[in-house]
Formats: C-alpha cells, structure tokens, sequence
C-alpha cells in the first residue's frame, strides 16, 4: 500500500530521507543541548553510541581515523534509521530504493580517494593501485585495481538494496497472508472451519512475525548498516 504519508511532486524515498535527516537532527539537538559532565538520557544514549563507532573507528583504522568520525557515524546512523523506518508498516524505507543507497556509496567512494590523495598525494596514491608486483605486470594490476575500486560503489549500493528490499517484500507477504483478505478475514467470516482453521493460522503468523521474523529484520537492519561502515 502507499506510504502514510508523501508530499505531491516528491519521491516518497526523497520524502522519508528528509524524515530521518530531521529526526537526527532533532536527536543530536537533544542530546548536545545541555552537555553535562554526567551524561544522562539522551545525552548518555548517544555517547555509546559514538563510543562504539570510535572503538570501531580505532580498531580499523587506528587513532588516526578518528577525524572521519563525523563521516563514518553520520553514514552509519543514517542508513540504520532509513533501515529501520521500512519495517514500520505504512512508511517507506528510503534504503530500498536504489537511489538513496548509490548516494552514500558514491559519497563514500568520493571521500576516501580525496582523503588518500590530500594524506600521499596524487602520484603517491595512483602507484599504490599498481601493487607490490613486478614492473612487467604493473599496468594489469593498475587496471584490475580500478576495475575493483569501481566495483564497490555497485556493490555497495546492490548489497544494502537486495537484503533491505527483500525483507520488506517478505514483511508485506506475511501481512497479506495475515489480513483482512487472509487468514483473519477468513477467521471472521462466520464459518466454523474458518474460526478454527483461519484463526489459529493467524495466530501462529503473528507469532511468527512478532516472534522471529521482526526480531530478525531488526539485526539485518543493524548488520547491514554495521557492513555498510565497515566495507
């Protein structure tokens, strides 16, 4: 069904980016408003927060990632939310389109090779793409390196798609199955084998749904915004 809501002449992927770009927003707000030394609240929620993705930042990188902080964990919490925001029923989950999920590959893409060349240099950072290999064999390796940095924007945006837009088709067939067109509206119907039949298979869907299959679109959500970071 369309979204709950959307705005004439805007993509609805477009429409709920800017709601998880605002509610950010407003969560970062709330938590630097009045910084205490104490965290508590939001405040505290949010240091953990950070606290994991500096641990993640230091173990990958070592300190001298930390300055990318703000381009790790904004890209992180951003497709975390938009992960998450598609498992509410009615909303639209912008990772599911291939759109928002090409843009943060391209803008990763981007930034990393304008960080390598501002750190090594412009001739420094093309000769690491040759390799440690005979000269004879620099100009393959030149290229199959290109080929594969070109590689990971696609691959970066196809993997976040497939897992979030599969999901979320698998959500909508157990909710049809579930409906009032379903095992419920069966259960509803008055007959005797559709009480029986109709309301325990309803039953044991939403058990299922509740159960396991929400608890488990809520790691891949997790996961994939934590592969996403990290690749």
């Amino acid at each position: 069904h369309p979204p709950i809501f959307s705005l004439p002449g805007i993509p609805d992927h477009v429409t709920y980016t800017w709601i998880a770009m605002i509610f950010l927003a407003a969560v970062a707000f709330m938590a630097s408003r009045n910084a205490a030394l104490v965290p508590r609240g939001v405040q505290n929620f949010m240091e953990v927060v950070l606290e994991q993705f500096l641990q993640m930042i230091d173990d990958v990188i070592g300190p001298e990632g930390r300055p990318y902080l703000p381009l790790i964990a904004t890209l992180g919490l951003f497709i975390l939310v938009t992960n998450l925001m598609g498992l509410v029923p009615g909303m639209n989950g912008p990772t599911t389109n291939l759109n928002t999920n090409a843009a943060c590959a391209l803008v990763v893409f981007f930034a990393y090779h304008w960080i390598g060349v501002r750190k090594q240099g412009a001739v420094t950072y093309l000769q690491h793409f040759m390799g440690p290999v005979p000269l004879a064999l620099k100009p393959l390796m030149f290229v199959i390196e290109i080929i594969s940095h070109l590689a990971r924007p696609l691959s970066l945006t196809l993997r976040l798609f497939g897992n979030m837009f599969g999901g979320h088709i698998l959500l909508a067939i157990i909710f049809f199955l579930m409906g009032l067109q379903g095992l419920i509206g069966w259960a509803l119907s008055g007959s005797a084998a559709g009480a029986v039949v109709g309301g325990a298979g309803g039953l044991i869907m939403i058990a299922f749904t509740v159960g396991f299959l929400y608890p488990l679109k809520i790691l891949v959500s997790v996961l994939q915004a934590y592969i996403f970071v990290m690749v």
